[in-house]
């Protein structure tokens, strides 16, 4: 059922992810747009390469907790949790917690160039799942370490301890939106081209700008 109390959390959840972290601290502490460098995202994968890990975890930290709190906006929208989640409040959950990526994707304090709402989308599983979302950051931290690639934590499915057949759908939609949002990466991780994270590397300059490099 629709609400004006819905109405309002689905507005706020979306000003939530809406909050350009990496902008922000980029600016503010470095005085540089992510978003002119390396991938040319504002996401804390691109942090991490143009700034190293010291803004590349505060940044990831951060995109975490916007998912999260947004999609626990379901607490305070009179969503009753009597004898366990059910269909209605996980129904609340994943429209808060999309809300919060769409934000984090098309951010209105940024001119709408946000990223590609991993860490947010994880902080959402967090909220929803805690199994699953554990299973996704064993499963990103072993790819990461392999690999250095980060965002292949989006191939990771979502699963769901619950018989829920609306989240069954929403974990393939994951899967299309970041297959979306990643088609470059995977077109270059294909060609070998692929830039990768290195979480242990103390940055001295500023990679290519995104000008010069594929996005």
């Amino acid at each position: 059922m629709i609400t004006g109390y819905s109405v309002s959390a689905l507005i706020l959840a979306y000003f939530c992810g809406s909050i350009p972290t990496a902008v922000w601290i980029g600016q503010a502490f470095y005085g540089v747009d992510v978003r002119e460098y390396g991938s040319g995202n504002a996401g804390a994968t691109n942090t991490f390469r143009v700034l190293g890990k010291k803004a590349g975890i505060p940044v990831m930290l951060i995109d975490i907790l916007k998912g999260w709190t947004a999609t626990s906006l379901a607490y305070f929208i009179g969503v009753s949790t009597t004898g366990g989640p059910h269909s209605n409040y996980i129904s609340y959950q994943l429209a808060l917690g999309i809300a919060a990526v769409m934000g984090h994707l098309f951010p209105v304090f940024a001119g709408f160039r946000g990223g590609k709402g991993i860490a947010t989308l994880f902080g959402m599983v967090l909220a929803v799942n805690l199994d699953a979302a554990l299973f996704c950051v064993s499963v990103f931290i072993v790819v990461l370490l392999l690999t250095r690639y980060a965002y292949l934590l989006g191939v990771t499915f979502f699963f769901n301890k619950y018989t829920n057949n609306l989240v069954v759908i929403f974990g393939m939609l994951i899967c299309l939106l970041i297959l979306v949002t990643h088609q470059k990466n995977i077109e270059r991780l294909l060609k070998g081209k692929e830039s990768r994270v290195n979480l242990f590397k103390k940055k001295n300059s500023l990679p290519a700008s995104s000008d010069s490099k594929p996005a």
